[in-house]
């Protein structure tokens, strides 16, 4: 078995002569020829290393999607390589027509060393780099940029300039996801068919949400009041079997959007009813329209939708439910009783949704029962 690994490469300098190279490897190569120096304290109590821990979630889930088929992995693993990494110029004039920039060609060669030895470190694409040497389809070419440093300071110095940029807002990804066919990974295929219908609401004319939310790629809209990433969400958790009010719809292949659209619709449709004074205000003003209003009313659809569904009359079974709890609700002022919280007290954490959500379906399912 080889002692090394070369594979063809370019080379150009940077930062006053150091050598920066680009070049494809098979995935499952990675950790063959670099390590991960994870961020600790030696017996000196002085910091070494400088990776997070693994986060196993997300590496199942770059494994799950590197298997699912055929897919596209151009995202680049940055390396820091060791100095005796050697690379060999090819041979031959250089085109005539050759952008500077591109620097030269040729062929680079690591050596393989045992594990703590190795002669590169992984400096960004830790979890990518074990998701591929995992995966069934770890010879995957994958881009690699490696820089020629065994300083860890500068490589310190690396990882923190890639990890410090701003990642992608949670609103935009949630509004590009409906426009993506390809094989997505499980946590942004869950999120897919909620924006979807995240977007069928804000946009029909016919919906209670039309213009009522707040999406990246429109212009500021006063009117535009709600959180897309609250009804995205909400819709999510109505989706999810076995009590979700949507999932009855749901099937391998995405299932009927039309009719939870339509449940979406009858539902939120009587909450603007009964709750006028509280619709379509900003949050400072309803909590009705807050993330955690819309994700308590939300859960409270399971329940209701549950109910409404065994009746000959959903909608007017839905408006019924609703207008029974009403005057327990304080969505613009007054104190939720017997929460002891004052109606601007409500935040989107799990403590206020969890308690206010158990609260009205308890008082929901008191309420509905046979008068004896």
């Amino acid at each position: 078995m080889s002692n090394e690994i070369t594979v063809r490469a370019l080379r150009t300098q940077q930062a006053g002569g150091v050598p920066v190279y680009a070049f494809f490897m098979a995935g499952s190569d990675i950790t063959r020829v670099a390590d991960i120096s994870r961020v600790g304290r030696d017996e000196a109590d002085a910091l070494k290393g400088f990776q997070r821990k693994e986060i196993r979630e997300h590496v199942n889930g770059i494994v799950e999607f590197l298997d699912s088929g055929d897919v596209l992995f151009p995202n680049a693993i940055i390396l820091a390589l060791a100095p005796e990494v050697e690379f060999r110029q090819s041979r031959g004039p250089a085109p005539s027509s050759l952008d500077e920039a591109a620097t030269h060609a040729g062929t680079l060669t690591i050596p393989l060393r045992p594990e703590g030895r190795r002669a590169a470190w992984v400096v960004d694409g830790q979890q990518r780099s074990l998701a591929l040497a995992r995966a069934q389809k770890g010879r995957l070419p994958v881009p690699i940029v490696g820089f020629v440093s065994a300083d860890l300071k500068i490589q310190r110095e690396q990882f923190i300039l890639v990890n410090k940029v701003k990642p992608l807002p949670r609103g935009l990804l949630n509004e590009l996801l409906p426009e993506v066919d390809t094989i997505l990974p499980r946590d942004l295929a869950a999120k897919k068919l909620p924006s979807e219908l995240c977007n069928a609401l804000n946009r029909s004319l016919g919906s209670p949400f039309y213009g009522l939310v707040r999406r990246e790629s429109e212009p500021e809209n006063a009117a535009a009041v709600i959180a897309d990433t609250a009804l995205i969400d909400a819709i999510k958790d109505n989706l999810k079997p076995p009590m979700g009010a949507l999932s009855q719809f749901r099937s391998e292949h995405g299932g009927d959007a039309d009719a939870m659209y339509r449940t979406l619709v009858l539902y939120w449709d009587a909450v603007r009813a009964v709750f006028p004074d509280a619709w379509g205000r900003p949050p400072q003003e309803s909590r009705l329209m807050h993330s955690a209003g819309i994700r308590v009313m939300s859960r409270l659809m399971d329940q209701v939708m549950l109910r409404a569904d065994s009746t000959g009359n959903p909608q007017a079974e839905v408006q019924v439910s609703l207008r029974r709890l009403a005057i327990h609700c304080r969505w613009t002022g007054g104190i939720w009783e017997p929460l002891g919280w004052a109606w601007d007290e409500i935040q989107n954490t799990s403590r206020h949704v969890n308690r206010l959500t158990e609260y009205l379906v308890r008082l929901d399912r008191e309420l509905a029962r046979p008068q004896r």
